[in-house]
């Protein structure tokens, strides 16, 4: 096992060039970037990282990028969820060969699994032997990891130790704890980051981190670390409206590219499908980045 995971989890976007390959050079920067603003941890391949639509010779590639940038300066979680667990279980052992810190990994979708294949998907991965980071998040992949669940594979298994809860539902981070404790439960809906941190949560999976790495790691640590809820309070607020649209739009890969666009490190558009925002939507952006501090 390696040491224990904590802080704010960044979920890297992947950059792209104009024809939309991978940006290695590019990938390279962003992640000096976040090292230099003290980002606790970086996860490539998540949601953000846009791992659906990258073949998994780019995930492994994009994996052992960040493991070489970082380079041992901060854990890197990589993401090696797929629909099979054969595919899952591979990607995980790339993971785990090239250095990942711990893996992230969604529930296979598209086809609901029941309680016993969902448990049987995390029971082999978990036979790889490294820290899992079970991520459970019903509004992409429509399928929902009940507290229960968790619980029971924290303790029949000693390296599933942590959850992205990104339900929405509060109520779960003390459902979980008061069940087990085995798990460590991370925030992953950036509108619930303070409420969360007051239930129990003891990190945050943040996209909008992405845009304001800094500003989210001293939310972190005052809320979490300091006890300082006043203070936390107050950057909590001035943050929010940034969090709110990147919750509220569904929208947070578009917006995290053109965000860091901004802050002059261009990641490229995202890969299609994906559209990016507006140039009116990149504006309503910039005004909210101003006024919280972060332009």
């Amino acid at each position: 096992m390696t040491e224990k995971l904590s802080g704010v989890v960044l979920p890297i976007p992947t950059p792209f060039t104009r024809d939309y390959t991978v940006d290695e050079k590019a990938l390279r920067d962003i992640i000096s970037f976040y090292i230099e603003k003290k980002a606790d941890c970086i996860a490539p391949c998540g949601s953000t990282g846009e791992f659906a639509f990258l073949s998994f010779d780019e995930r492994k590639r994009v994996v052992e990028i960040a493991i070489d940038q970082a380079n041992g300066k901060i854990p890197v979680v990589a993401g090696t969820h797929a629909l099979t667990t054969a595919e899952a279980v591979s990607l995980t052992k790339h993971a785990k060969d090239v250095g990942a810190n711990a893996v992230l990994v969604v529930p296979t979708y598209y086809l609901k699994p029941t309680e016993k294949e969902l448990y049987g998907y995390y029971a082999d991965m978990a036979k790889v032997g490294i820290p899992i980071v079970i991520y459970n998040n019903p509004w992409t992949s429509k399928v929902d990891i009940k507290p229960e669940l968790i619980a029971k594979l924290g303790e029949d298994f000693e390296n599933i130790r942590y959850v992205k809860e990104s339900s929405g539902s509060i109520q779960r981070i003390h459902e979980i704890l008061r069940l087990t404790d085995k798990i460590t439960v991370f925030c992953g809906s950036d509108d619930l980051a303070l409420e969360s941190f007051a239930m129990g949560a003891k990190g945050w999976v943040a996209a909008a981190a992405n845009i304001c790495p800094r500003q989210a790691h001293d939310l972190y640590y005052a809320a979490v670390v300091e006890k300082k809820i006043d203070e936390a309070m107050k950057l909590y607020l001035r943050l929010l409206p940034l969090f709110n649209l990147l919750e509220s739009s569904g929208r947070y890969v578009q917006y995290v590219k053109a965000g860091l666009d901004l802050l002059g490190h261009p990641v490229g558009l995202p890969r299609r499908p994906l559209l990016p925002v507006s140039p009116e939507e990149k504006d309503s952006l910039r005004r909210i980045m101003v006024e919280a501090g972060i332009l």
